[in-house]
């Protein structure tokens, strides 16, 4: 017989819990099998990673991976050392998941501008940084360079000055700008033999930075050939095409890596202060442990008592030194946007 409406109560009512009520296990898969590699391109969710080969100059396939869920949103850059499960063969239509991230030994980071709190990772785990600048066409802008020295001396990197278009104009006075920094500069003109890059590169993760136009990207091709990046003619004083949007690891032929990194319009550095700038130079550091404080380094009129004048003769190397890094801390005051 059929019940009426009225002789329902709550306990003939089955209420299956919503998917927020249900219990969450905070244990997570350890994926011991997990295979290891670098992580060489970035691009909407998806990354390519190149996996280690059974010996220390193999390489395994190159396999197109998605973050798994359990790193959130955890950021993954190229330069990455990161863990692979899946189908890891490399095959086309194959995807892969990237579930370890290992401890980073380098970050050249950025921001918008010196007013921006976000920090965007250009690169990770690069161990030198081939700040790539033309001597003529677009015109150098030492400003630029001497943020891309804050960046790499505060990021762990090892930076090196790589001057183009050197059939343009002489190169000397400009390379001089950094002597006292101890800054190795390269040439890599037309007219250039490249034996001193690739002396330079030969065996290393190196990251390429500069302005648009700098002919970095020709640089990238007579290093690597088969890379065909894309190059465009500079179309304004100091203004390029933007031939470069994503970062791409390549390997070398013989052995090591270069990173070629996205032509940039600033170089912010909201999070570089004068501290962190000067403890890369023990020496300097060291003295300023005398300093007053608040003492912004600057010297005088601005800091009459600062201990890098008062404790620093004249005329030599240590005073060259500092004001080299005066210099630096100067441009990170600057608060400019580098137009390229």
């Amino acid at each position: 017989m059929a019940r009426s409406a009225d002789s329902y109560d709550e306990s003939d009512v089955r209420v299956r819990p919503g998917k927020g009520t249900r219990p969450r296990t905070k244990q997570r898969p350890k994926h011991k099998n997990a295979k290891f590699g670098m992580v060489v391109t970035k691009d909407r969710g998806r990354w390519g990673v190149a996996l280690d080969g059974d010996s220390a100059d193999a390489l395994g396939p190159t396999v197109v991976a998605m973050r798994a869920r359990e790193l959130g949103r955890t950021a993954v850059e190229v330069g990455d050392r990161v863990g692979v499960v899946g189908d890891t063969s490399g095959r086309k239509d194959t995807l892969a998941r990237i579930v370890k991230l290992e401890e980073r030994t380098s970050v050249l980071r950025r921001t918008a501008d010196d007013t921006d709190p976000f920090e965007r990772i250009v690169v990770a785990n690069a161990d030198q940084l081939l700040i790539v600048a033309a001597v003529a066409d677009p015109p150098p802008r030492s400003g630029f360079v001497e943020r891309a020295l804050v960046a790499a001396f505060v990021g762990n990197l090892k930076p090196v000055l790589c001057l183009t278009k050197t059939d343009l104009a002489d190169p000397q006075p400009f390379a001089q700008e950094f002597a006292d920094l101890d800054v190795q500069v390269v040439y890599a003109g037309v007219d250039d033999g490249l034996e001193a890059v690739h002396d330079v590169v030969e065996g290393h993760i190196t990251a390429l930075i500069g302005h648009s136009g700098v002919g970095k990207s020709t640089l990238v091709n007579r290093l690597v050939p088969e890379a065909d990046r894309a190059t465009g003619e500079v179309t304004g004083v100091g203004k390029g095409r933007h031939t470069s949007t994503q970062s791409v690891a390549l390997r070398l032929p013989g052995s090591g890596w270069i990173i070629d990194t996205p032509g940039i319009r600033s170089f912010g550095l909201a999070h570089v202060d004068a501290e962190m700038v000067i403890d890369v130079f023990q020496d300097l550091a060291e003295l300023t442990e005398f300093c007053p404080r608040g003492c912004t380094h600057a010297g005088p009129p601005a800091d009459p008592e600062c201990a890098l004048d008062t404790r620093v003769e004249d005329d030599t190397s240590t005073a060259r030194r500092r004001d080299a890094v005066r210099k630096l801390l100067e441009a990170l005051r600057s608060n400019v946007e580098w137009e390229m």
